[in-house]
């Protein structure tokens, strides 16, 4: 008798101890094409938002494709160059971009597969924009403290992207078919309008847009402005409808861990099993949520790509992120983010229009 109650015993430790543990299960999963990896590179936004565009293409018409994100991030490079030198060196030129000028890209110049703009020259083997940045940097402000712009600039500007990145082709064959990037984001059926920005800030009214206050917004991208409570339930109700998401917002908090998998909000993050063990969470508010980006300390970090939904074992949701930082740990580039968290971090949100209709007319 001793022996068996010391056998339940032992048992109910053991149950008390794996419960305590974080263990997910997918309620919901949106299909998305595998994860890459940015590498030195701050191009998060073209990775995730084409991710996006790779899952509506197969969600609209059952069709598979691999894009480019250096054929963006090169265009982008070229816009953002305009607008520094139309306004005279006082705007932002770097990496970082947003969901929208992917969308606004494509529409501009379309869309081409990996296959055929890798953004790799021969013998490089990893993406690395950093001297690239910097020397891109540079020419545009010795342009830029000239007196009078010479028309050639440009033509300069892309022969040190085609040194970095390769030049670009004009037209490729896919499927047997031939096609211009235009031609072939006609043939994936894209259409950038469909695509919505949202967010949630109290600065500015809700039910308006308003231009996004961050340093990435180059091209004064306007959002939809709609309550805190309205974007979690949307983003649910779109993920059980079958679209996926582009996410903005911040990695900084010591919650947030790619390694692990996890991205929560706990009430005591110097707790020593915080990725361990489920613990209590913040809870987030709007006006918690407004402190926090007023005061930097909720930014613009990082673009990821919303493919699902997850319950941990004692119930509470998390949404199911794809990551561009490669295919790293045991989670394979993915992990599970706490409503708390995504209430508290999120920046904004990208989705097709028709996801949106119950909350934005």
């Amino acid at each position: 008798m001793i022996q068996k109650n010391l056998l339940l015993g032992l048992m109910m430790i053991s149950f008390i101890s794996l419960s305590a543990q974080y263990t997910f299960t997918d309620t919901e999963r949106v299909g998305c094409t595998p994860v890459k990896n940015q590498q030195n590179t701050g191009t998060c936004w073209s990775y995730a938002t084409a991710s996006l565009i790779e899952s509506e293409v197969a969600r609209l018409d059952n069709k598979e494709v691999n894009l480019s994100e250096m054929y963006i991030v090169r265009n982008i490079y070229q816009d953002k160059a305009m607008n520094y030198l139309l306004r005279q060196g006082k705007a932002n030129f770097s990496q970082g971009s947003l969901s929208h000028d992917l969308v606004n890209m494509i529409e501009k110049v379309g869309v081409m597969p990996e296959a055929d703009y890798s953004g790799l020259v021969p013998g490089a083997v990893i993406h690395n924009h950093s001297e690239m940045e910097a020397g891109l940097k540079g020419f545009l402000d010795g342009v830029n403290s000239a007196k009078n712009l010479s028309p050639k600039w440009m033509d300069a500007f892309s022969s040190i992207l085609d040194t970095y990145l390769g030049p670009v082709p004009t037209k490729f064959t896919y499927e047997g078919k031939q096609y211009t990037p235009k031609k072939f984001a006609a043939h994936l059926g894209i259409e950038p309008d469909n695509y919505l920005s949202i967010s949630s800030f109290t600065h500015h009214p809700f039910g308006e847009t308003f231009i996004l206050e961050v340093p990435d917004n180059y091209s004064n991208g306007a959002y939809h402005n709609v309550p805190i409570d309205d974007l979690v339930e949307m983003t649910k109700k779109a993920i059980k409808d079958g679209y996926s998401l582009a996410w903005d917002g911040d990695v900084s908090e010591k919650g947030f861990s790619a390694q692990n998998g996890i991205a929560i909000l706990p009430t005591d993050p110097q707790r020593e099993d915080l990725f361990t063990t489920i613990g209590p969470e913040i809870n987030v508010t709007q006006a918690i949520r407004q402190q926090a980006f007023m005061a930097k300390s909720t930014t613009d970090d990082h673009l990821m790509h919303i493919v699902g939904m997850s319950q941990d074992q004692k119930g509470n949701t998390y949404f199911i992120i794809k990551n561009s930082w490669g295919e790293i740990s045991d989670h394979k580039g993915f992990l599970h983010m706490s409503e708390a968290y995504f209430r508290m971090k999120t920046v904004a949100v990208m989705v097709h229009k028709d996801a949106t209709k119950a909350y934005i007319n």
